[in-house]
């Protein structure tokens, strides 16, 4: 009653006070967090006009300031905050995957067995360019798993069938589908590899590497711009179902990048769209305009960019890919002093990291094992000698995985930021306590070490490698919990505000945008999330239990929750 008693009477004094505009909207009635600091800081109310936030403070003012006739936006005791920006992903691959079955464990009936999910593929699946394609499925997350090709077989005799793995690296297919890929046992594979069964001497099914990623290719095929317009829509309301706000692109190839400008220049999508395509792709687009305009949005704050360039030393730590200085624990059916392997030569790495400090051109390593890591460090230290550049010119290194406590030291004197993908403890936890031992295991993704040593860093799910949700991310980054229930590394758990500023602030800086984003605070867009509890407030396991009611961008409504 007190609330509304104000309202009313302020309302009635200040009718002809016309300091921002008619039809302003007030949040007003919850936990308006602003995401400004490093402590949680609450105000009473926001003021939005038109895509900007007009005003952020006590109720009083608010009212008083709106002009006449404002939009009365109640958050019923709701917690407003800065809308998500998604700081590492693949927003072309979550919209191809909306052509294909989604088995993943966030998905609304996520399989637990082999038996569900070929009966999700049944009676979900509808076939696309010849294929049953299903996406984002882990045999981890099966009980009676692996899946295997004599059950795709026994289900889908005829028909070709595709599964992607959640990590995008490896695959399956049944035999109709390697027929129809032309893939056998006498096929050259340069990286990765066609496994044969030693009891039957047929292929497995399972695709590796190269194998998954020219089977990718060859399943979804070219389609017309149209439908993949329709793509771009239904990813678009993934993210912004999630809180997202802004979304970004890494590995993009030039078409990539054609097609996220036209989804943004022809209104077909609203989020703020970011490209980060590879070394090879930034020299394609400097051949064509030596002062290629990275980092520079097309409708000024926002729209669509390409950010910079991105250099990648090694593969995937569950797949025994990531590049360590002392070996596996578990090398069984590898090398003796399996050590993982660098996909990058450091010439190469050297010689990347020189152009994009000469010219500019923002840096994103991504790296997994220290020994991968040492490589993005060393090719950093070298163009920072080379070229005298000690400004913060805000080079990442993603995911940081393994990285040793003097490794991080050497990111702080070098101004880089680590972007930390936390979800990889609760899927694979249990995984790499068993092939890298209890102590690399606990110090994985070292987030306390972080935050103790006074460095700001950034999370990221890696959707599809993920799930989409922040709110998971951020419990994950809290709790360590692994998929088996345990808790791995308790000492580098996470204080809940760190942890959404991985998602809010630190991102909005990585990008070069804390001008525009990243915090409620007067003059920025409105780009605004509204979830139905407090992350700071309710039990740490709770967390990833929170909704989202309602996503803001520029103002304007881009999610609302059904």
């Amino acid at each position: 009653m007190k609330i509304l008693k104000i309202i009313f009477s302020i309302v009635l004094l200040s009718l002809a006070t016309q300091v921002f505009a008619d039809n302003a909207e007030i949040y007003f009635n919850g936990d308006i967090l602003t995401m400004e600091g490093d402590k949680p800081q609450y105000v009473e109310a926001v003021v939005v006009k038109g895509k900007k936030i007009a005003y952020v403070g006590n109720l009083r003012d608010a009212l008083n300031g709106a002009g006449a006739n404002p939009v009365m936006q109640d958050l019923k005791g709701r917690t407003l905050l800065p809308g998500f920006i998604d700081a590492w992903g693949h927003f072309t691959l979550i919209a191809q995957n909306t052509l294909s079955v989604n088995l993943g464990y966030f998905s609304e009936k996520p399989p637990h067995t082999t038996h569900e999910l070929i009966g999700r593929l049944k009676a979900e699946a509808q076939p696309f360019n010849g294929w049953i394609i299903g996406s984002e499925y882990a045999d981890a997350f099966l009980t009676d798993g692996p899946l295997t090709i004599a059950q795709l077989d026994q289900a889908f005799p005829n028909q070709p069938v595709f599964l992607n793995n959640i990590s995008t690296l490896t695959g399956i297919v049944n035999t109709a589908g390697l027929k129809k890929l032309g893939f056998s046992k006498n096929t050259k594979v340069t990286q990765g590899m066609l496994p044969v069964d030693p009891k039957t001497g047929k292929l497995t099914g399972e695709l590796i590497g190269g194998p998954n990623f020219e089977a990718t290719a060859k399943v979804f095929g070219k389609y017309s711009q149209d439908l993949m317009m329709e793509t771009y829509r239904k990813a678009e309301q993934i993210y912004a179902s999630n809180g997202f706000t802004t979304a970004q692109s890494y590995q993009t190839t030039i078409q990539d990048i054609s097609n996220m400008r036209q989804a943004v220049d022809r209104n077909v999508i609203s989020l703020d769209l970011i490209a980060l395509p590879t070394y090879d792709v930034v020299d394609q687009l400097l051949a064509t305009n030596k002062n290629y305009p990275f980092g520079v949005y097309t409708k000024g704050d926002g729209g669509f960019k390409v950010a910079g360039i991105l250099v990648s030393t090694d593969g995937a730590p569950q797949l025994r890919l990531a590049y360590f200085t002392k070996p596996y624990n578990d090398t069984t059916g590898l090398p003796k002093e399996w050590r993982g392997m660098a996909v990058a030569s450091q010439d190469l790495v050297n010689k990347y990291a020189k152009l994009a400090y000469e010219k500019n051109i923002q840096y994103f390593g991504y790296s997994n094992g220290d020994a991968g890591i040492d490589m993005a460090l060393s090719g950093i230290s070298k163009a920072i000698k080379e070229t005298g550049v000690t400004e913060d010119r805000r080079s990442v290194i993603s995911h940081s995985f393994f990285v040793r406590d003097d490794q991080l030291d050497q990111y702080k004197t070098h101004k880089i930021l680590p972007q930390f993908m936390p979800n990889h403890i609760w899927m694979y936890g249990d995984v790499y306590r068993k092939i890298l031992g209890d102590e690399r295991a606990n110090n994985m993704v070292p987030l306390n070490l972080a935050k103790t040593k006074g460095m700001q860093f950034g999370l990221h799910n890696d959707t599809p490698s993920s799930g989409p949700s922040a709110l998971f991310t951020i419990w994950t980054a809290v709790n360590r919990k692994t998929y088996g229930g345990s808790t791995l590394g308790s000492g580098q758990r996470l204080d809940p505000y760190t942890a959404l500023r991985g998602f809010t602030s630190v991102p909005a800086y990585q990008y070069k945008e804390e001008a525009s984003k990243g915090t409620i605070t007067s003059g920025k867009l409105a780009d605004m999330v509204i979830l139905d509890r407090n992350p700071l407030k309710v039990d740490s396991m709770e967390i990833r239990d929170i909704q989202i009611v309602k996503t803001i961008k520029n103002g304007k409504d881009l999610f609302i929750s059904p």
